[in-house]
Formats: C-alpha cells, sequence, structure tokens
C-alpha cells in the first residue's frame, strides 16, 4: 500500500466515523515499531506504522487510523484530545477505536529489572530500571520507608537479590 492510498484511506475512515473530512497529509512511517500511529499537533499530520497493517491486518490498522483520528478531530475542535481525557475517551468507544496497539512480535526490548524499592514497613516491592534514591520516595500503600535492592542478573540462574543502601 502507498502513501497515497494511505491518505484516501484515512480520508474514507474520516468521513464514514465522524462525519468530518481529513484535511491533512497522512502516510506511512517504517521506523515506528513500539507503536500504531503518530498524530502531530502541530501539523495535524498523521503517520501510521505499516508493520502493523502487515502483521495484523488491515482491520487493526482501521482501528489504529480511528485512534489517531480521535486526536485530530478532538484537537482540532479545542476538546481534550489527550488520552487521558474524558472527550477523547469517550469519541474512542464511539467509533470503535483501540485504546492501544498490539504490540508486534519481538518489538518489546525493555530493559531488564535491575532494581527494587522495597517497603520496609509492608514489605511491598517497586521494580526499576534504573537507581533512584529511596529517601525521595515512599510506599504507594502504607507511606512508610523504602531500600533499595539490586538484583543480580546471572546468565541462566534464579535472580538473587542484595542489598546494596538503606
Amino acid at each position: 500500500m502507498t502513501d497515497q492510498e494511505l491518505q484516501q484511506w484515512i480520508e474514507r475512515v474520516s468521513l464514514a466515523y465522524f462525519g468530518r473530512p481529513f484535511l491533512h497529509a497522512a502516510s506511512f512511517n517504517s521506523r515506528l515499531r513500539t507503536t500504531g500511529g503518530r498524530y502531530f499537533t502541530k501539523s495535524h499530520n498523521i503517520e501510521i506504522s505499516p508493520h502493523q497493517l502487515a502483521v495484523y491486518g488491515p482491520e487493526e490498522t482501521e482501528a489504529i487510523i480511528k485512534h489517531e483520528l480521535c486526536h485530530y478531530h478532538l484537537h482540532l475542535q479545542r476538546k481534550g484530545y489527550q488520552h487521558r481525557d474524558a472527550d477523547f475517551k469517550r469519541l474512542l468507544v464511539e467509533v470503535g477505536a483501540t485504546r492501544h496497539c498490539r504490540a508486534l512480535p519481538g518489538a518489546a526490548r525493555s530493559l531488564p529489572v535491575r532494581y527494587i524499592l522495597s517497603c520496609r514497613s509492608c514489605g511491598m516491592s517497586y521494580p526499576r530500571k534504573r537507581r533512584t534514591d529511596p529517601r525521595k520516595y515512599a510506599c504507594g500503600r502504607c507511606g512508610g520507608k523504602l531500600k533499595l535492592l539490586e538484583v543480580q542478573l546471572e546468565a541462566k540462574a534464579s535472580d538473587t537479590v542484595t542489598r546494596t543502601a538503606d
């Protein structure tokens, strides 16, 4: 599918589900791997991941297009267009758009958990990828003080935890 065909597809979806025309540019961006699409608030353009279309087909891609069009139309109407806004959530349900796109196979390359903040009072633990100062935070459950633990990553062995800071 070409960018021109995507442009026409988005224009059709916009008229069919939103009753409003899409007047800006739409294109594929092959660098998008962890997200299905993007809406740009300054230019009002939309980019869609071609990988989503290749892996999950046109139904899933159309749901992503609807999601990006929700951002687009709400932003142009000066309503709440961000994920946390009630207007956005309501419009997603009305048009049948997805809140999140499906993950691409092999796309998740997050850092391993290397630290754990643990509550001294109730034992609640909070996994972390980066080292943090436990004095700056409190337990979300009981408000107690936290201690920092470091996870020792060993090759093909179970993880062990050692205490690094009080």
